[in-house]
């Protein structure tokens, strides 16, 4: 069941459902590559930090799965008080599903080795 601030969201886009299911991945991809990177890191808070961000992103609107995996490769073991990491966007691994209306769409944000660049793409689009 749609409300009101929803039917009032949609006349703000013209575009189709599908490139509206798009747009609101690409968002939530945004989001978290801007919110999260430079967060400070170390081997004992990364998988609290991917439940996090993964928590964060389901209350967005439209999103129905989120799974993310940080590179542990790039962590080390704290030998002080001033030894950690900062998260950059080449150790994110994230996969969305979103779903608007009746399309839903699979999007991705990972490190592309061959372009060494944490491209966000969209992996599938699917009417039902």
């Amino acid at each position: 069941m749609r409300n009101s601030r929803e039917t009032k969201a949609d006349s703000y886009f013209s575009c189709s459902d599908a490139e509206r299911a798009a747009f609101e991945a690409g968002i939530k991809l945004g989001t978290i590559y801007h919110q999260f990177v430079g967060v400070p890191l170390s081997a004992e808070n990364v998988g609290t930090l991917e439940k996090a961000i993964e928590a964060g992103s389901r209350v967005q609107p439209f999103v129905e799965e989120v799974r993310v995996r940080i590179d542990r490769s790039k962590l080390k073991k704290k030998r002080g008080q001033y030894d950690y990491v900062s998260l950059t966007g080449e150790m994110l691994d994230v996969t969305l599903v979103v779903r608007y209306k009746s399309v839903k769409v699979k999007a991705s944000m990972r490190l592309i080795k061959e372009m060494n660049y944490p491209l966000m793409f969209i992996e599938e689009i699917e009417n039902k």
